[in-house]
Order: C-alpha cells, then sequence, then structure tokens
C-alpha cells in the first residue's frame, strides 16, 4: 500500500506527542536532545524532532507544515518528501548538539521543507510575518539573515539546526532540478540520434518521474 497525505501524517504525530508531552510527568526530558547523551542514545535526534515547548511553537511549525510541506509533498512525491522531511531533521538535530546543551522541536526539518519550496518554487508569493508579500526567494534570504544573526545571540532558539535544515532542503531542491534538466534533455532528444530508451518522454512521464522517481 502506497502511503499517501505524509503531512497530515507528521502533523497528526506531532500534535499527539505534544498531547503526551502534557500529560506525561518527564516525558520530555526523556526524549528531548541532550547533547551529552547524543553518543549513548542516538535516537534522541530522531524523537527531539516531535518534541515542542509549547502550544505556540507547535502551533507555528505545524502551520508552516500544513502551508509548505502540503505543496511540497504534492511536487515531489510522498516517498521524497518523507525522506526529505526526517533525513534534514536528523542532520539538523545533530548540528544542534554541537551548539546547545538541550534543544527540541520540528523546526530544523520544517527549514528543510522551505529550503525545497525555495529551490522548487522560487516565485511563489507568500506574506513574510503574515504582513509583507514577497516570493520565496526572498523570503529565504531574509530567514537565513535571521538564523546567522541568532547564532551571534542567546534567543532561546536553535538557529543552528534552522541553518542546517534549510541548507539540506536547498541542496536537495538543486538536486532535484538537475535530474529535472536531465530528463528534459532525454525528452527533447531526437529519438534516432539517442541511445537512451526513453528519449520519447512526454510531460506526463516527467510528472511521474519527478513524483514517484521511476518512468
Amino acid at each position: 500500500m502506497r502511503l499517501r497525505n505524509a503531512t497530515w501524517i507528521l502533523i497528526l504525530v506531532n500534535v499527539v506527542v505534544f498531547a503526551l508531552q502534557y500529560f506525561i510527568p518527564g516525558f520530555t526530558e526523556s526524549y528531548a536532545l541532550v547533547s551529552s547523551d547524543v553518543f549513548q542514545r542516538p535516537w534522541i535526534l530522531l524523537t527531539s524532532m516531535f518534541l515542542h515547548g509549547g502550544p505556540w511553537h507547535l502551533l507555528f511549525n505545524m502551520y508552516a507544515l500544513f502551508l509548505f510541506g502540503s505543496l511540497i509533498e504534492q511536487r515531489i512525491g510522498t516517498k521524497r518528501f518523507l525522506g526529505a522531511y526526517l533525513v534534514s531533521g536528523l542532520i539538523a538535530s545533530f548540528v544542534a548538539s554541537f551548539f546547545y546543551p538541550t534543544a527540541l522541536g520540528a523546526s530544523g526539518a520544517i527549514m528543510a521543507v522551505l529550503g525545497l519550496t525555495i529551490m522548487l518554487l522560487p516565485d511563489l508569493q507568500v506574506l513574510f510575518f503574515f504582513v509583507v508579500p514577497m516570493s520565496m526567494r526572498t523570503a529565504g534570504v531574509i530567514f537565513a539573515l535571521i538564523d546567522i544573526f541568532g547564532l551571534f545571540h542567546d534567543t532561546g532558539i536553535a538557529h543552528a539546526a534552522h541553518l542546517a535544515g534549510l541548507a539540506c532542503g536547498l541542496f536537495y531542491g538543486g538536486y532535484l532540478l538537475q535530474q529535472k534538466k536531465e530528463v528534459h534533455k532525454m525528452m527533447i532528444a531526437p529519438k534516432k540520434k539517442s541511445k537512451h530508451p526513453h528519449a520519447d518522454l512526454d510531460e506526463e512521464d516527467l510528472e511521474r518521474y519527478l513524483q514517484h522517481g521511476r518512468l
């Protein structure tokens, strides 16, 4: 059975875990990222991605995941989206372990989703802080500058994890764009001059490839 709607599943898991944090004493402390314990308890790199520091922390993260996760999942397919989310979140958690004694939250993984959006939909118009209209390209630059500034100031936010997640999303988005260019070359190359069996691909083939990684 093919997994669908990973964005909604991730949101549900985050909400359920937050409820566990609220009702079970010590739950947060047991599964949050603690830098000194990373190599003794490596699973906290994953579990900390589903913990949040409060209702507003959860709300803002899930709102961003709902908006941009749905777009990117439709664009690249559920399997690729979920893989990018989880791997980027793990990398962001690992990076955070070198900067902060403790950390938690889905922000690193969600910043990867934003990075993918910046690469794949750079001209998408968004309201920055719900007020200022701008493209995702411009918003990405501002996000990066805010987090770079935050690296040198104690704001209580894991800016290093944000930057690591954003970098993962930008890198993977660039990789997918390169794949798309290669497939386009295959589509426009005359079949008689190409030794590749898929030289006569059409737009439907291309979309299938981008979403599911196969032709």
